[in-house]
């Protein structure tokens, strides 16, 4: 049985980071008045009471990993790091200049890219440039991305005299095979380095990111994986499904052979395995694809029903406003978002010629908003209700309607006013989310632009 709804549901689907997911974003974008205006309205609703958040994309990296999916800029020229720094800087200039008060700052990420191919004083510039102008809450979260292989002492002792309390490292899987396939060669000593030192300087919460479906990967491979984890046990792990997207990322996912990847039955009992063997070691189930020790703030803001997604990932508290900076980084003020330029020349041309860089967009409509809502919801809290009015439409009876095979299936459990996604059916959480996507549902895609569910 188990199988046959892999079978069933290993569609093409989005992963809900945002809805509208990107592709369906308003082919006219958003112009950039429209685009002010909505986050000067999110910041005067929510600076004072829950603050904002930021997200600085760091784009470069030595290496080119095969798997990646990110916008990234290959080189080994560290001049670069300066004068993108600098940009960064203007850009959150231009931000502080529409905003009516100081803002308040509850979370920061540093992702990528690789943050690490910056050195310990220019990540201090970054960090120094945000603050001089901002507050940092008691309560702020502050986290990086991190490399194995390129992350140092006086990186991560500068980062956590700076405020920082969490990081992640892109592990994927210690199988030399698949390193060897993937471009993405580390030892298991350079992460329990890193790690470790993490540990003595004083981090709260370190994350390691695991990626199953992966080339020539096997369950043996992803055993051998979560052993040595179990060695290191960080607090949080980022578990992800590989979202094998060639026709969008181009060459660096074609450096091998597609028969080389597991398939269907085959990936998903590479995720079973793992997410046995987590479960093993004390790891709890947190939405989608993330899992962590019953003492992570992540787990506890589970608990207290507090948990958030954006396109960060997972978090644990929300704020209305989401600032992203630099090169293809999107902003997200809960009524509209905004992506900036995705390369780095035209980043840097349009910021120094005092402009926000956006080239694209989304303003929500009252579809949208409620709709967003409820795919929140059975993102990270997997039920949603509608008992009040505002949070009823037309799509969402529709959606509901075509969920009718799914309750059949066992996935979800539909009542008058409410959703549950059962156990069996968070495995298939993209395709209940799918249910509710009318954007999606009305305009069904003639090609392919998203990973499949499984």
């Amino acid at each position: 049985m188990k199988n046959n709804l892999i079978r069933k549901y290993n569609v093409p689907g989005p992963r809900y980071t945002s809805y509208p997911t990107v592709p369906y974003w308003d082919k006219e974008g958003i112009d950039y008045n429209s685009w002010v205006k909505s986050f000067q309205k999110a910041f005067k609703e929510s600076n004072k009471s829950e603050g904002i958040s930021i997200y600085i994309h760091l784009p470069f990296c030595e290496n080119l990993c095969t798997f990646c999916g990110c916008h990234k800029r290959i080189t080994k020229r560290h001049s670069v790091e300066e004068p993108y720094i600098n940009t960064v800087l203007k850009e959150w200039e231009l931000y502080l200049n529409q905003f009516s008060e100081t803002p308040n700052i509850k979370e920061l990420h540093l992702g990528g890219g690789t943050p690490t191919f910056f050195s310990a004083e220019n990540l201090k510039k970054i960090i120094d440039g945000i603050s001089r102008k901002s507050v940092f809450v008691p309560s702020a979260e502050l986290s990086f991305e991190g490399h194995p292989n390129h992350t140092s002492k006086q990186q991560l002792q500068t980062l956590y005299d700076l405020g920082f309390r969490r990081n992640s490292f892109g592990v994927q899987d210690y199988d030399p095979i698949v390193q060897k396939t993937i471009n993405r060669i580390q030892p298991f000593e350079n992460v329990k380095k890193v790690t470790e030192l993490s540990r003595e300087i004083g981090y709260q919460s370190i994350s390691h990111d695991l990626v199953y479906g992966l080339p020539k990967q096997t369950i043996k491979s992803i055993k051998q994986t979560i052993y040595k984890t179990r060695k290191l046990l960080p607090d949080r792990i980022a578990f992800y499904s590989y979202a094998h997207v060639p026709w969008i990322k181009g060459v660096g996912q074609r450096g091998f052979d597609e028969s080389d990847l597991p398939r269907d039955e085959e990936k998903r009992e590479l995720y079973e395995t793992g997410k046995e063997l987590l479960g093993e070691l004390g790891y709890v189930e947190i939405g989608m694809d993330h899992f962590a020790l019953k003492h992570d703030s992540l787990y506890k803001a589970l608990e207290q029903k507090m948990i958030h997604r954006n396109f960060m990932g997972y978090s644990s508290g929300k704020t209305k406003l989401m600032i992203g900076l630099g090169m293809s980084a999107i902003s997200d003020s809960w009524y509209s978002f905004a992506q900036n330029s995705k390369t780095v020349e035209e980043y840097q041309e349009i910021v120094n010629n005092g402009k926000i860089p956006i080239f694209r967009g989304h303003l929500l409509n009252k579809e949208d908003l409620i709709l967003r809502k409820h795919i929140l919801n059975i993102m990270c809290h997997f039920s949603t209700e509608w008992n009040d009015d505002n949070l009823k439409t037309p799509a969402l009876e529709e959606g509901l309607n075509k969920m009718k095979e799914l309750e059949k299936d066992g996935l979800v459990i539909l009542m008058k006013n409410k959703l549950k996604v059962t156990n069996k059916g968070k495995k298939f959480v993209r395709n209940i989310c799918m249910c509710l996507d009318a954007k999606m549902l009305r305009d069904t895609p003639k090609k392919a632009i998203f990973s499949q569910t499984i």
